[in-house]
């Protein structure tokens, strides 16, 4: 199992693969529309990765600018988008502390599994990091905008069950005024071998105990915390 940074360096198609399989449930879209309708909206997506979130709000966004550190990761984005019919969207290299985008631009500031990097990465002063990156999505959105942060609450987990390094950062949202809602996220594979292949690659041998079939496919668990904060 390599590391993460590796992972998101060297093996995007590989991590594309195991996240395209989150969420069969579609709850992801559902969840995010609930808080904010999202057709016509601006948006600054912060850590696009190979552009999960990205593709899912194009459709039906004004605009969005979304941004990672890793060029590896953004080319699997830019191809994908490539291939759809859409030409609302800009993929750029940015750091999530310095964004190259005007004040008050976006209507939504969003993120998926990405700023918890800042306090995984800065383990001695990721209140710092953290600080200033929160900042940063709150400075491109308008007043009356919305933040939101979306974090694993537990791979393998019927119920949430936040993983024990995330937990200061959960806590510290929450008293800076943030609400947590949670969804299940399923991964569904389409066959054991497949299954077990990413699973242990992304995750570890540890997690294939985790993995479960049933008529449709083979499931992992998967609980998402949203985290919404509106700017006012």
């Amino acid at each position: 199992m390599p590391d993460y940074q590796t992972i998101y360096n060297e093996h995007a198609n590989q991590y594309e693969l195991l996240v395209s399989r989150e969420d069969f449930q579609d709850n992801i879209f559902r969840s995010i529309d609930q808080v904010t309708p999202l057709t016509g909206l601006d948006v600054v997506e912060f850590g696009a990765g190979t552009g999960r979130l990205t593709c899912l709000l194009t459709p039906v966004v004004d605009s969005i600018f979304a941004f990672d550190h890793s060029t590896h990761m953004l080319a699997v984005a830019v191809e994908k988008l490539k291939k759809s019919d859409q030409k609302n969207w800009y993929i750029g290299v940015s750091d999530h502390r310095r964004m190259p985008v005007p004040s008050e631009f976006a209507d939504l500031a969003i993120s998926g599994w990405s700023i918890s990097y800042m306090v995984v990465d800065h383990p001695a002063t990721w209140q710092v990091e953290l600080v200033q990156a929160l900042n940063e999505m709150q400075r491109l959105v308008k007043l009356g905008g919305f933040v939101i942060l979306l974090e694993t609450l537990g791979t393998g987990c019927e119920t949430p069950i936040p993983p024990a390094d995330l937990l200061e950062y959960y806590a510290y949202l929450e008293v800076q005024g943030f609400q947590r809602s949670w969804i299940r996220t399923d991964y569904r594979f389409p066959d054991r071998l497949e299954a077990e292949s990413s699973v242990g690659f992304f995750f570890g041998n540890e997690m294939l105990e985790k993995i479960r079939q049933d008529e449709h496919g083979v499931i992992l668990p998967e609980c998402t915390g949203i985290w919404v904060l509106r700017k006012e």
